[in-house]
Order: structure tokens, then C-alpha cells, then sequence
């Protein structure tokens, strides 16, 4: 008789943390400790929108409410959102028939707006003003029969709702390392738009590259880096020199976070980290580190920043500076098809989004 060896997993041991005075004996600071906490941060004006609509919905249809895809990247959004009742799917073929669906804010393409109609489905379009104009851009451009160079990240939710629009007339450009393999039917009928979320500078590469090889490529009417990636780019372009270690909070599928960190070291960071969660901060990463830069990406809740400063505060970094680079104050209205929905009920709370009402929780 044989027998088979049963593989029984070890039970997760939590790490310990090492002492701040482990930390120091580890690697003397030179200089007194600090943060530098870049304003702005977090939450932009259209991830509150999206998030809030969610909410919303939940309150008023009551649970379950289905998303295609997340709302935002952030994992923590999401989970809060699923413990209130909110569904999160891939695609719209996984809704039941009839059933109330959210689009997120990153957008979506018409073909999978004509599948939530072809399926009976109630849609609310959650997806960020921003990515809209540019959507429209692109329909614009298509029908006068330009060439669109489509600068983004292949599989990118808002690259494929924005190529979605127009996919005869779209090519997408993944940065400058693609530039050479570009062809186009006219250069003087060529155009170039982008995903909000990327790097400023590398996009701007990317454009230089491409009018070295097309002089007469024109520019969007305005620019597609959305306000928010800009204006945290630029605050932590202000950071990173000064700073040892750079800190950005924020989900690995976040675009703008993820650039956050680049940003960072290409403008003189000596280290930075992307983080969901406070507890994901190692404490190795102070060693020898006199000043802290601390940022989130525009998908992230303050709750999470605040819960790195404490643990920052924990190991002596309790001197924190604000470095403002800009203020934000744009608002944008609740989805149409939501508010309509609070009109009748007479609910006249949050029917906006944007820095006004930045969440703390």
C-alpha cells in the first residue's frame, strides 16, 4: 500500500518590526529627521466623483451594484466598497440581466456600453470628465479622417475605452521606444493625445520624438494629462532632491502612482517606494534616511497617508512640512444618470466630487 505525502503550509508568522533604536544602531542619521508631505496629494476630482457615485447608488438602489473593473485603482477603495455591497466584474456579461452597473472612471469603449444595452442592463457612466474630452477628441479627430497617435500604456482601462472610440484611426504609442515603428497614412492629417495618467516628461519625449519624425504632428486642443497627475508630479519634483527616501502610497495597477515613484528617483530621490498600506513600510528603508518625502496618487484616501506619518512619527520622523506646489479646488457634478436618482429622493448631499470634499476615512 502506498501513501502520498500530505504538503501541510506553515501558518504566516507576523513579521517584527526592528526598533527605532535598532534602526539607528543599524545606520547613524546625519541631521535632524523630517518629512516633507507634498500637497497636493490623493484623492483628485474625479476618483471622489467615481467613488461617490458608487456610494451613492449602494444608499439609494441598495446593494448589490455592479462595477466593471474598479471604480479607481486602489485597493482599499475597492475592499471598502465591496463590504458596503458593491460588485466588482470584469465585463458586463458577468451582470444579471437587468441589474444596475457602474462604469469606472478610467472609461469604457462603446462597445461595451452597446453590451450593457444589448444585455437590458441600468448603466451609470461614473467615468472621469477628463477621460471624456478626451474620447471626444478622438471621435472628433476620426471623423475628419486624421491619424491618432494614441500615447498610453497598451491595456490601460483608459487607453482601451479611448482607442475603443475610434480603432481604424488609432495607433498606440507606449513611449519613446516605440517611436520608430510609427507609420502614418498623412503627417500633415496626424494628431497625437494621451492617457491622463502618465509621466509629464516622458510623454513630452514622446511627442518630441515623434514631431522630429513628423514636424507638421499637431498637439490636442488642450492638454490630456489631467490637472491632478501634473500637479502631484510637480510636487514631488520639488521634494525629491531634498529627500533620502521618497514614500508614494498607492495600488500597483495605479498609473499615476506608479509614475509618482519614477518621478521621484529621476529628480533625485536617493530611494523611493510605492506602499498600499502603512504596514508594507520596512523599516530598513530608514537606515542613514535624515528626510522623508511623502506622497499618495489620486486614487488614495488621506486615511492611508496619515496612517504612514504616524508610523513615520513612530521612528523619530515627527517633523512634517507641508510643501505646497499648487491648490485644488475643481468640483465635478455627480454622474446625470445618478442625479436624477437623488433629485427625486431629495438628496441633496455630496452631489459633487472634488477636493471640496476629500475623504478622511
Amino acid at each position: 500500500m502506498t501513501s502520498s505525502a500530505v504538503s501541510i503550509p506553515m501558518p504566516s508568522v507576523p513579521r517584527r518590526r526592528r526598533t527605532p533604536d535598532e534602526v539607528l544602531a543599524a545606520a547613524p542619521v546625519s541631521g535632524p529627521k523630517r518629512v516633507l508631505l507634498a500637497a497636493p496629494r490623493g484623492y483628485c476630482a474625479g476618483v471622489d466623483r467615481a467613488v461617490i457615485a458608487v456610494e451613492k447608488a449602494l444608499e439609494h438602489y441598495g446593494p448589490p451594484v455592479y462595477v466593471r473593473k474598479q471604480i479607481v485603482h486602489n485597493v482599499h477603495v475597492v475592499t471598502s466598497l465591496e463590504e458596503k455591497g458593491a460588485i466588482f466584474v470584469e465585463e458586463t456579461d458577468e451582470v444579471p440581466e437587468s441589474a444596475l452597473v457602474i462604469f469606472s472612471a478610467h472609461g469604457v469603449s462603446p462597445a461595451v456600453v452597446q453590451s450593457a444595452e444589448d444585455r437590458g442592463l441600468r448603466t451609470i457612466d461614473a467615468t472621469c470628465p477628463l477621460v471624456t474630452k478626451v474620447h471626444r477628441e478622438a471621435v472628433r479627430f476620426a471623423k475628419e479622417d486624421y491619424d491618432i497617435l494614441l500615447i498610453g500604456h497598451d491595456g490601460h482601462e483608459e487607453v482601451e475605452g479611448t482607442a475603443g472610440e475610434a480603432p481604424d484611426h488609432i495607433q498606440i504609442i507606449n513611449g519613446p521606444h516605440e517611436v520608430d515603428k510609427v507609420t502614418v497614412r498623412n503627417p500633415e492629417k496626424t494628431i497625437w493625445l494621451s492617457q491622463t495618467t502618465l509621466s509629464v516628461d516622458e510623454t513630452m519625449e514622446t511627442v518630441r520624438m515623434l514631431k522630429e519624425r513628423f514636424p507638421t504632428l499637431q498637439d490636442p486642443p488642450s492638454d490630456d494629462i489631467c490637472y491632478a497627475t501634473t500637479n502631484r508630479q510637480v510636487a514631488i519634483k520639488k521634494i525629491a532632491p531634498q529627500a533620502d527616501l521618497v514614500i508614494v502610497v498607492g495600488s500597483a495597477n495605479s498609473s499615476n502612482s506608479v509614475r509618482l515613484v519614477e518621478v521621484a528617483l529621476e529628480y533625485g530621490a536617493k530611494a523611493s517606494y510605492r506602499v498600499d498600506f502603512a504596514n508594507e513600510v520596512d523599516e530598513g528603508w530608514f537606515e542613514g534616511v535624515a528626510t522623508v518625502g511623502v506622497t499618495s496618487g489620486a486614487s488614495v484616501p488621506e486615511v492611508l497617508v496619515q496612517d504612514v506619518l504616524r508610523l513615520l512619527a513612530d521612528y523619530g520622523y515627527g517633523a512634517v512640512e507641508e510643501v505646497v506646489t499648487a491648490e485644488e479646488d475643481l468640483l465635478f457634478s455627480l454622474p446625470k444618470e445618478l442625479r436624477a436618482t437623488l433629485k427625486e429622493a431629495g438628496d441633496v448631499t455630496r452631489a459633487l466630487g472634488g477636493r471640496g470634499n476629500r475623504p478622511t476615512s
